[in-house]
């Protein structure tokens, strides 16, 4: 077995929060989504990735011009004020709402924002409490040389992906608009009648 595999096999075990004879991974998991959320900022640049296995396989390469971020966003359907004046209860308009955007999305569109000589390339999931979602944002400069220098990497550089985040054109926000094809994207983004009213 590789290595990444024996990462992803114990990374899996940290997040599901599954006991062990050698680790207290629930311990572990809970420390770490602490330190995520007392953090200065909703946005913070790391030193590496926490999960390399996963950021390598989004395109992330240990070299100058890729950097990380970790972004913070707050679960729920936003601000909804109950309503003063009288109405049925299923006119409130604050129950069954939900953002028209992903949060990893969100998460993606804030730290373009944060860091805006870099181009968003792709981000994972890294945890959450009761409060907030956290993700890694995977950051290309793109007017590092060594970006520049990179066959695989130095499309990013092109002015036809700039601010390619906010305009929803990464993964998760193409899948969030409804582009992605194939089985079972039929559902995806509907039409606000179709499939029982599901859509956002």
């Amino acid at each position: 077995m590789g290595l990444y595999k024996h990462l992803t096999g114990t990374l899996q075990k940290e997040y599901s929060g599954e006991g062990s004879k050698d680790y207290n991974y629930a311990a572990i998991y809970r420390e770490k989504v602490f330190r995520q959320r007392n953090a200065d900022s909703a946005v913070i640049r790391l030193e590496r990735p926490s999960n390399i296995a996963r950021a390598r396989s989004l395109g992330y390469k240990a070299k100058q011009g890729f950097i990380i971020a970790l972004s913070r966003i707050r679960k729920g359907s936003g601000m909804h004020r109950r309503p003063v004046r009288g109405r049925k209860p299923k006119r409130m308009g604050v129950t069954k709402l939900t953002r028209r955007a992903p949060r990893q999305a969100m998460a993606e569109r804030r730290a373009g924002v944060k860091f805006p000589n870099c181009e968003v390339l792709n981000s994972y999931w890294v945890g959450e409490d009761g409060l907030n979602t956290f993700f890694e944002v995977i950051l290309v400069d793109r007017a590092s040389p060594a970006v520049l220098a990179d066959s695989d990497r130095r499309w990013i550089a092109s002015h036809k992906h700039r601010h390619r985040a906010e305009r929803g054109l990464t993964s998760r926000g193409k899948k969030g608009r409804g582009l992605k094809k194939g089985r079972g994207h039929e559902k995806n983004f509907p039409s606000q009648r179709a499939h029982n009213r599901t859509a956002k």
